[in-house]
């Protein structure tokens, strides 16, 4: 290779309320290797934590090797302002761009539905992956062999506030339950239904109330996420309608605009959350690479 290679995969967010393991959603938050000379051995440089190997069992290798054991090793500089294990995709972002150096350098001209595939069938659901690679807001769904997706626009004067816990809880996260009631699972479809049709019609004051009726998956995790429904409180006080649990937690994320986001994230300060706020914009593009 005669030049560095840059990958850059956005952040993402996933579920969108009642949208589990199928609404997806990429930010201005950025996960970043840069793919340097052959090496002997992989090297993987980064200052991640100690739980993140620097060799051929990092996940970004991992990732390369099944899918392209032939691909010799390289240097990798990681940079990552995705924060670890708190529900913004940060293990997607480490997929992804193993699917995006193991295109590169193994020459193998992969189009976007296959990585797309690839990448679901490594996270075993496919909403992370398919905003970090296409951007934006997808919906999708995957059988386990093959993913279907539609990338949708945003609104582009909606961004996000994000609540990112200080440190991650060492509890268990609460197990999900094996089945739902039956019309808590069509009250929960037919809002996540509503949700994609709103954003696509842009009507986006009901597609933000669609965001909190959630009967999947929320009820469950509330309970070790406390700051939801303060932050859905007082974001209501002001007349924001759009706050979820991203993926499955802890971070708390809020749609709305600019101007909104300000004002609630001042009020919140207020309160002594553990934790720090992220206005965030939308990504709009999803990954890339490109060569200096």
């Amino acid at each position: 290779m005669d030049k560095k290679l840059i990958v850059r995969v956005p952040s993402t967010s996933s579920n969108l309320g009642a949208g589990f393991n199928s609404l997806g959603i990429a930010f201005h938050l950025y996960y970043t290797v840069i793919v340097e000379e052959e090496m002997d051995e992989w090297q993987v440089n980064h200052a991640l934590g100690d739980d993140i190997p620097h060799d051929e069992n990092n996940l970004i290798v991992q990732t390369i090797l099944s899918i392209n054991s032939k691909i010799h090793p390289h240097q990798l500089t990681v940079m990552s302002d995705v924060p670890m294990e708190r529900g913004m995709g940060s293990s997607t972002t480490a997929v992804v761009a193993g699917i995006k150096i193991a295109n590169a350098l193994g020459d193998m001209d992969l189009s976007l539905d296959q990585q797309i595939n690839i990448g679901s069938k490594i996270e075993g659901h496919p909403e992370n992956v398919t905003s970090a690679i296409l951007g934006d807001l997808t919906i999708s769904t995957f059988d386990g062999d093959m993913c279907t997706t539609v990338k949708a626009s945003m609104p582009k004067n909606i961004n996000v506030l994000m609540f990112i816990k200080n440190k991650e809880s060492t509890k268990p996260k609460r197990p999900l339950p094996k089945t739902i009631k039956f019309n808590d699972a069509i009250q929960s479809s037919s809002f996540a239904n509503v949700f994609v049709a709103s954003v696509m019609s842009n009507e986006w004051s009901k597609a933000a109330e669609m965001i909190e009726r959630d009967k999947f998956h929320e009820h469950y995790r509330e309970k070790d996420v406390p700051e939801l429904n303060i932050i859905r409180k007082y974001a209501h006080e002001i007349g924001i309608r759009g706050t979820y649990i991203s993926g499955c937690g802890p971070t708390i994320a809020t749609f709305g605009t600019e101007s909104e986001l300000n004002k609630l994230r001042d009020v919140l300060n207020n309160h002594e959350l553990d934790g720090n706020f992220r206005l965030l914009k939308i990504d709009y593009e999803g990954a890339s690479v490109r060569g200096e």
